[in-house]
């Protein structure tokens, strides 16, 4: 099977190269190889490689810039998909999108399933729905959306690597309490769309993140104390629980963005986040040394 991973520089591109079965041929591209926007160079990209299927893990997820960069986050968040529709319909290449729990407005009180009602809050989910949208509208046939929520790895930028960070450096930390989801660790978002990929008919969205449910503020802790335990970090700084408003930030969040994974478990059993973590920072603590 021939692969293009969209996105290559990000975490998730990485743990699909890391994860790939021994008989795909892949092709990863990024910013730096193609403009995405363009539908000329990206048509060229497949026309050379001739994929059986395309993964989507390139997004504009700058949460916060978003709110001022409006038109660079649909750029890349909607037209470029739109792109990647078009081509892959034109070709009869399967298609495999990642998407966010940010599409949801955070008001359930209960978790989101596959066909709950979308209403982003923010300019970044609004431009990752038009996104969904587009996939839906110019390609449903052999194409599918899978939304994830808080994702981190071994690799790149992320919240795991940053509270390791700001943990020794900073004497206490301040860490909001009242948004809710679960952590994806990009190492099982890989396996399940790797998975997804040798199924012969896909449904149209898929929800997938470890099991379990936490705030930033339970993950920030079991990230400190994990890493003591592993020697990540020398000691433990005290952590305060505090409230969004006390943190404002420029994009608002989903209060509530827990993903009902119950479509996808059936195809792969997902880990509990506490055990995720481990794992990957079993992975940053080898990366070090």
């Amino acid at each position: 099977m021939k692969v293009i991973i969209i996105g290559k520089s990000g975490q998730l591109a990485n743990e699909l190269v890391e994860e790939a079965p021994k008989n795909v041929s892949l092709l990863c591209i990024g910013r730096n190889d193609i403009d995405i926007t363009s539908y000329d160079e990206l048509t060229m990209q497949v026309m050379k490689f001739s994929p059986d299927l395309i993964i989507n893990a390139s997004a504009y997820t700058a949460v916060d810039k978003a709110e001022t960069d409006t038109e660079a986050a649909f750029a890349i968040n909607q037209f470029a998909v739109e792109n990647m529709a078009k081509i892959a319909k034109l070709y009869n290449i399967r298609l495999l999108h990642i998407s966010t729990d940010f599409v949801f407005d955070g008001d359930s009180n209960k978790a989101y399933n596959v066909l709950s009602q979308t209403n982003p809050v923010s300019v970044y989910g609004a431009s990752k729905f038009a996104g969904e949208e587009a996939i839906k509208s110019l390609y449903s046939g052999n194409s599918t959306i899978v939304r994830t929520s808080w994702v981190y790895s071994a690799f790149g930028n992320n919240f795991v690597k940053t509270m390791l960070r700001l943990m020794s450096e900073k004497s206490e930390l301040s860490v909001v309490v009242d948004q809710i989801g679960c952590p994806t660790y990009a190492k099982g978002l890989a396996q399940f769309l790797w998975t997804l990929s040798e199924k012969k008919t896909l449904e149209a969205v898929y929800h997938w993140c470890d099991s379990g449910v936490a705030s930033w503020y339970d993950f920030a802790i079991a990230i400190q104390d994990i890493s003591v335990e592993l020697g990540l970090l020398d000691k433990k700084i005290p952590i305060k629980a505090i409230s969004s408003s006390e943190y404002p930030t420029p994009a608002k969040r989903p209060t509530f963005s827990l993903l009902n994974t119950n479509s996808s478990v059936n195809i792969l059993a997902p880990s509990h986040w506490r055990e995720q973590l481990i794992d990957c920072l079993n992975r940053i603590q080898r990366i070090k040394d």
